[in-house]
């Protein structure tokens, strides 16, 4: 079967997930870290596109961002994937592939699911038991909306704003957001969606939406289901 083309259109908030190949690490030092995040920063900024939250774990990360066009997002992914491929495999000494093909995206409506993303992203290293509270995990956005650092990349959804009407309402209310967690229903389908391309939200979200792009955006129900993807 032909691969569906990628999803993208601006104005919408994306969920993004890079794996490395075979799952295999793509962080040897803090350095690297902050390496992608350097590079996350600089070309965000290049390409037009507003990065609202990120997460980066030993063999993926995923990043929740809204392109200003429609060729920001895939131009923005080649820029950091090529970059970061060449740095990596320059001080580890190594060649050939990094990535796990070609990074998986999807669009999410923003009332139903961009919080929900938000908090999904910050608790990718408690589910991994790195850390106890996503508030202790250092390579997230999530210190920057607990109002524990400054992070200069990140750009707040407006509907982050309307948790609060001061810094410190709208950093706790967000703390408790991510403390009272998300159901495995949500973690799901956020998850599955992004990993097959299927826009995620309402049936008035997905019409609206299908006026936008010929390229189908749900899976179609009759007929052999299709095999399920292994969450992160």
């Amino acid at each position: 079967m032909a691969r569906l083309p990628r999803l993208t259109l601006p104005g919408y908030p994306h969920h993004i997930i890079q794996r490395g190949n075979n799952r295999q690490a793509i962080f040897s030092s803090a350095a690297d870290y902050q390496m992608l995040l350097a590079l996350l920063d600089e070309n965000t900024q290049k390409f037009g596109v507003a990065l609202h939250a990120y997460v980066l774990m030993s063999n993926h990360f995923h990043l929740l961002a809204t392109p200003g066009t429609a060729e920001g997002l895939p131009q923005m992914m080649q820029a950091v994937g090529r970059r970061y491929v060449r740095y990596f495999n320059d001080s580890q000494g190594r060649s050939g592939t990094l990535w796990e093909g070609r990074y998986r995206s999807t669009l999410i409506e923003t009332d139903r699911y961009l919080l929900a993303c938000m908090a999904y992203i910050d608790l990718n290293p408690v589910r991994a038991g790195l850390v106890g509270e996503a508030k202790d995990y250092p390579w997230s956005s999530h210190g920057h909306y607990a109002g524990l650092r400054s992070d200069r990349m990140v750009t707040p959804h407006p509907l982050f704003w309307t948790l609060g009407n001061t810094p410190f309402a709208r950093e706790a209310a967000y703390a408790e957001l991510v403390h009272q967690g998300i159901t495995p229903a949500q973690q799901h389908a956020l998850t599955q969606s992004a990993l097959s391309g299927w826009a995620l939200g309402g049936e008035d979200f997905v019409a609206e939406l299908q006026k936008r792009t010929e390229r189908r955006l749900q899976k179609n129900l009759p007929g052999r289901p299709a095999s399920q993807p292994k969450e992160d």
